[in-house]
């Protein structure tokens, strides 16, 4: 099992946890003392009132969208966040309303769930031709069918 350091900066947030046996994510709470409002087409950023230490180069934390905001076309400000294994600082989650409507983000609300995942960094090997071509090829956008 591996462990990972978290620190609390914000008093009124719980320690977060994995709600059922099967959840991949821990939600991310809205460490704010008061009411933001998202304005359509804006972002906000929220800040989590936590940090992490990974601290193991081979895994990585990503924030994601709860499901819930997009029935509301409110999503990650971008689609999804990058924790890398050296970053000790608060989590900030940015916020965007593609929506026509305001969007409030009251106190202590859960914004988004956090996953933590392995990472490949591999070797690179510059090469003029790849030594086996694939189906696809460089077959692009739309390739695979409509």
């Amino acid at each position: 099992m591996n462990t990972i350091e978290l620190k609390i900066l914000n008093k009124n947030i719980t320690i977060p946890q994995y709600k059922t046996s099967g959840a991949a994510g821990i939600d991310l709470q809205a460490a704010i003392d008061s009411t933001v409002t998202v304005f359509p087409g804006r972002h906000e950023l929220i800040p989590s009132g936590i940090a992490v230490s990974i601290d193991n180069p081979e895994i990585a934390g990503y924030l994601l969208s709860r499901s819930g905001f997009g029935l509301k076309n409110v999503r990650l400000g971008n689609c999804t966040g990058l924790i890398d294994s050296d970053y000790q600082g608060e989590i900030g989650i940015i916020l965007f309303n593609d929506s026509d409507e305001l969007f409030e983000v009251k106190p202590m609300e859960r914004i988004a769930q956090l996953v933590f995942a392995p990472v490949l960094r591999p070797n690179f090997l510059v090469v003029d031709e790849f030594s086996e071509t694939t189906d696809r090829g460089t077959g692009g956008f739309g390739s695979t069918g409509k």
